[in-house]
């Protein structure tokens, strides 16, 4: 996966947004003002995905391109390497956005909801 498409991906979700609040080489995407995901603009050698504990610990012990979240709390946040095929990817992306989305207000997530049903 690409560039272009990954971030196509991540702004397809109802609500995400992109940002780079880290400097021009760091992209960001969020949903209801929190990150679901992180990259490097230049390289797109990894994505920094939130991640339920267990299946986080579960995922690097199971895959060598799923490492502890670098630079991110390493307990809810793995760094995926886009050597990863695609579909793990999207899958991975999904359940970061779902988290994510899952953990602001219920008034956002209504917003949400509603906006996705339109």
């Amino acid at each position: 996966m690409n560039i272009e498409d990954y971030r196509d991906y991540c702004l397809a979700k109802p609500g995400a947004t992109e940002e780079t609040p880290f400097g021009p080489d760091t992209l960001v995407f969020k949903v209801g003002g929190k990150l679901f995901a992180l990259l490097d603009i230049e390289q797109f050698a990894s994505v920094n995905l939130k991640c339920d504990p267990e299946r986080a610990q579960q995922l690097r012990e199971q895959y060598d391109y799923v490492l502890p979240g670098y630079h991110m709390n390493k307990k809810h946040w793995n760094t995926v390497l886009t050597t990863a095929p695609a579909a793990q990817l999207r899958q991975w992306t999904d359940h970061s956005y779902d988290l994510v989305r899952a953990s602001l207000p219920r008034t956002l997530r209504d917003k949400l909801a509603a906006a996705e049903a339109e």
